[in-house]
């Protein structure tokens, strides 16, 4: 008798992403760092978060690509299983395989799994036609189970490629150019599921006289050595940027990134340091846009998307910057991402659109301290039993070092004045390390409607006289 999983839609929502501790994305304002995904705890023996994403029926797939429809026993499998880290499933969902979860309830359980024991995981074709099915034992499906399933149907068609490829390496041996032409034109247009034989195809293309023959990009590395190396260095990296220990993060992370310069993960982690955590944001740029031209996994360029967005912002280009990161969201769904569109409308005074962007950053992961005291932020400015909601978060988050922007910004809405310019004194000069931040930050709670009430208070512009003055006052901006 199958299981389903009940209240299907909302659990998942509420549990879609990776357990993180108090580490997590933190920061001034909606956060970030650490990849983008948070770190410490759990999340720092996950670097490869596989980027699922609630499908519906009507979801858009890669035309020619697979999809890995995950359908869980519970809430809790969903939150715990090992499916939610492989560096192998990350690097496939940059080649076009769609990695999606799906209730048993839906028209997709239906369609694909109706009859199955949860949990499964189902392999299908993009238009549909299903390849095949990991079961799970004993109520757990693996991460080695599906691993083996996506990797076992990748090594069959890519049989198939390269005995087209070589099919074509003869005909042009031959002489039989127009053969050879059309062989590798085949094999070219797999560029997505297999560039390295794609790559290959369009080079003999070129050398065959053919013009405008689309450039392809490199194939990451999928040998399970080089690929553990990697993983290492990249644990090591964000064991190093949660210790605030920002160089040896960088040069981690660089080193991760050498080794397999098509793989976007270690970009990533690089992209978010330089943006949250050092400030060198010509470097940030260069890397989130190398993220952007590569092919890339969604929740690498969802992150790529949102600090290019976030720093457009803060250099004055409001709308750019916004489209920006409503362009991530659509992407891939980050608490990050939600955190920082509920920033830019609470600005822009329009209370209803952050409250709603808060909201959904909260039932990403509604238990995470962070994602507490931000929305707790949000709380306090309506004032009395919010306000008393708000001040009891803050207190039991009172220690959070990383959270201590929006705990000043909860204390500073509830007229408390001295908590609330200590705990920015603690942000600015005990949290945060460069002055390339420091200088953006400064400028944010500037024009952050939050510290309204000490704006013009001596000791805030003292505190905030390093403020770099990009960002024009609110009512400056139109």
């Amino acid at each position: 008798m199958k299981r389903r999983l009940a209240g299907a839609m909302s659990v998942l929502a509420i549990v879609f992403m990776v357990v993180v501790d108090v580490l997590a994305t933190c920061g001034g304002g909606g956060g970030g760092g650490t990849g983008g995904m948070g770190g410490g705890g759990m999340a720092s023996e996950v670097v490869y978060q596989v980027p699922w994403k609630i499908l519906n029926a009507t979801d858009a797939v890669s035309p020619g690509g697979l999809v890995v429809y995950w359908f869980p026993a519970s809430a809790n499998e969903l939150k715990n299983s090992s499916l939610r880290n492989s560096r192998l499933l990350s690097l496939y969902a940059s080649q076009c395989v769609t990695m999606g979860i799906a209730d048993i309830g839906t028209p997709l359980g239906q369609k694909f799994a109706a009859d199955e024991k949860l949990p499964v995981a189902v392999l299908a074709q993009s238009d549909g036609k299903v390849i095949g099915k990991a079961e799970g034992e004993a109520g757990k499906l693996k991460v080695g189970q599906v691993e083996k399933l996506l990797e076992a149907e990748m090594k069959q068609r890519e049989s198939g490629v390269k005995d087209t490829l070589n099919a074509a390496k003869d005909a042009m041996k031959r002489g039989e150019k127009d053969a050879a032409i059309e062989k590798f034109k085949a094999v070219a247009d797999q560029k997505c599921l297999f560039p390295k034989q794609a790559k290959d195809a369009a080079n003999n293309l070129k050398k065959l006289g053919v013009a405008g023959v689309d450039p392809v990009p490199d194939a990451p590395n999928f040998d399970p050595s080089t690929g553990a190396t990697i993983e290492k260095a990249l644990k090591a990296g964000l064991m190093a940027e949660n210790m605030e220990d920002y160089t040896g993060a960088e040069k981690l992370y660089a080193k991760a990134r050498a080794m397999d310069p098509a793989d976007p993960a270690p970009l990533r982690y690089l992209g978010e340091l330089y943006r949250h955590q050092t400030g060198d944001w010509d470097k940030a740029r260069v890397t989130f846009e190398a993220i952007l031209r590569m092919p890339a996994d969604p929740l690498s360029r969802a992150v790529a998307l949102h600090g290019l967005g976030k720093m457009t912002i803060h250099d004055g280009a409001f709308l750019e910057g916004l489209h920006l990161m409503e362009k991530s969201a659509e992407v891939f769904p980050l608490a990050l991402t939600y955190r920082n569109l509920a920033v830019y409308w609470h600005s822009e005074g329009d209370r209803v659109k952050a409250d709603a962007y808060t909201k959904k950053a909260l039932a990403l992961d509604p238990d995470e301290p962070f994602n507490l005291v931000f929305a707790a932020a949000f709380l306090a400015g309506s004032g009395g039993a919010q306000g008393e909601r708000a001040l009891k978060v803050a207190a039991q988050n009172e220690g959070l070092k990383c959270a201590s922007y929006n705990l000043a910004a909860i204390y500073a809405q509830l007229g408390q004045r001295n908590k609330a310019l200590a705990l920015l004194k603690r942000h600015f000069f005990e949290y945060e390390k460069y002055d390339a931040v420091r200088s953006k930050e400064m400028m944010e709670a500037r024009v952050d409607a939050v510290f309204a009430s000490i704006v013009k208070d001596p000791e805030f512009i003292s505190l905030t006289s390093g403020a770099d003055g990009k960002l024009p006052m609110p009512r400056d901006r139109h």
